[in-house]
């Protein structure tokens, strides 16, 4: 046997030894941590991550909780965030890094927000990284179709993968639910549908929260909290208080020059229900305001969702302008045109700073006008709902 391969043998053997320690080493942390918990889902991801660790700090449960939302956070048991460390770019086996921290933080809890998309990668992320204690499915729509699809069905069995084993599943999906719960039969996890909670949420429940919060998001995140024996009184406390992610929707109201606008953040949903949910919901709210103006922020990188929104919108309730953003813009124009979009609304951006955006959005505006982005809030997305948010008198509530 040549001295290559004997040095090769070495090297495997070497590798293969390590890998093990650092499994029992994982293994070990994840023992330490009681109470573990993985969230999934299309949307709301980050929301139900950051209210379900409020609700556990307002209890006295130590948490750590990590977010994968706009802007990576690990959330710490005394509420401060720091940033996630990614030297070589975003990886599912950072998970480990959030055990790692966990462990190190002696927190009674972990609560993780999935950031796999390639279904065999959800399926690692909880088998092998979080061996959730409580599993949490947000809900399954048709997003990333590109990975999880092509079809709607496809992205709920690849949500499936966290569904773990031997616990507790809770999801606020109502079109995949009989699916879910025959996994989690199958996993022998016990099921739970978010809105079985001790008592309804009401409006004045949701008033209560300074930027704009979904209620399933609120009925799944008190229905883990129950699990753990947290009164309703006690988790919304803690909810209440929660800082929201970058992403999350919020309002802003502007008065400029004797116009008046409602800026709303709905940059995040990006997938079409969830987009044309809270389009809709907007109009209904601010139906006095004299103009509708959209505001899509395109990406060339996932013309697949460009397409989608395209498509979708020209079938909601319309906007007086559709303005474009980004660097799809044309993606999306030939998708909404070829659907039935009048081509004359549209209105396409060549400038990347939110000052001249907003100047552009206020010459649109006229006396009174509802602004709302949509599509994507990486690049000038997150810029834009940050300046308005900057240049706003008031923020308006549910």
């Amino acid at each position: 046997m040549s001295n290559e391969i004997v040095i090769l043998l070495i090297a495997c053997g070497f590798l293969i030894v390590m890998g093990v320690l650092e499994l029992i080493l994982h293994r070990g942390r994840l023992a330490r941590i009681p109470i573990r918990i993985h969230v999934n889902g299309t949307r709301g991801k980050t929301s139900v991550t950051r209210l379900i660790a409020a609700g556990l700090r307002e209890a006295g449960v130590r948490c750590v909780a990590k977010t994968t939302g706009t802007v990576p956070r690990f959330i710490l048991p005394n509420g401060r965030e720091v940033p996630v460390y990614r030297p070589g770019g975003a990886n599912v086996i950072e998970q480990k890094q959030a055990v790692t921290m966990a462990a190190a933080q002696r927190a009674e809890a972990l609560v993780v927000e999935c950031m796999a998309l390639q279904p065999h990668l959800q399926w690692l992320s909880e088998s092998q990284l979080v061996r959730a204690t409580h599993g949490v499915i947000t809900n399954a729509r048709p997003d990333h179709l590109d990975v999880m699809g092509p079809t709607e069905e496809d992205v709920a069995r690849a949500l499936a993968g966290t569904v773990p084993a031997g616990g507790v599943f809770l999801t606020a999906e109502r079109k995949h639910r009989p699916f879910f719960q025959q996994v989690a039969e199958e996993r022998k996890s016990r099921f739970r549908a978010a809105e079985d909670i001790s008592r309804a949420v009401t409006a004045e429940d949701m008033a209560a929260f300074p930027y704009l919060e979904h209620q399933d998001n609120v009925e799944l995140a008190l229905a883990v909290c129950e699990e753990l024996g947290i009164d309703n009184d006690t988790a919304f406390r803690g909810m209440w208080r929660a800082k929201p992610d970058p992403g999350a929707m919020t309002e802003a109201k502007i008065e400029f020059f004797g116009r008046h606008v409602i800026f709303v953040n709905g940059f995040a949903a990006n997938d079409p229900i969830s987009t044309r949910y809270i389009w809709e919901q907007s109009l209904r709210r601010h139906r006095d305001l004299r103009k509708r103006i959209a505001v899509f922020n395109c990406r060339s990188d996932r013309p697949d969702r460009s397409e989608q929104l395209a498509e979708s919108y020209a079938r909601w309730t319309q906007a007086d302008e559709v303005v474009l953003l980004g660097t799809g813009q044309y993606i999306f124009a030939r998708a909404a045109v070829k659907s039935g979009l009048d081509p004359t609304r549209l209105v396409f951006v060549d400038r990347d700073h939110p000052a001249d955006i907003f100047e552009i959005l206020l010459g649109l505006a006229e006396s009174s006008a509802l602004v709302m982005g949509l599509g994507n809030i990486a690049g000038p997305g997150l810029a834009l709902a940050e300046y308005f948010a900057n240049r706003g008198t008031d923020h308006a509530r549910d």
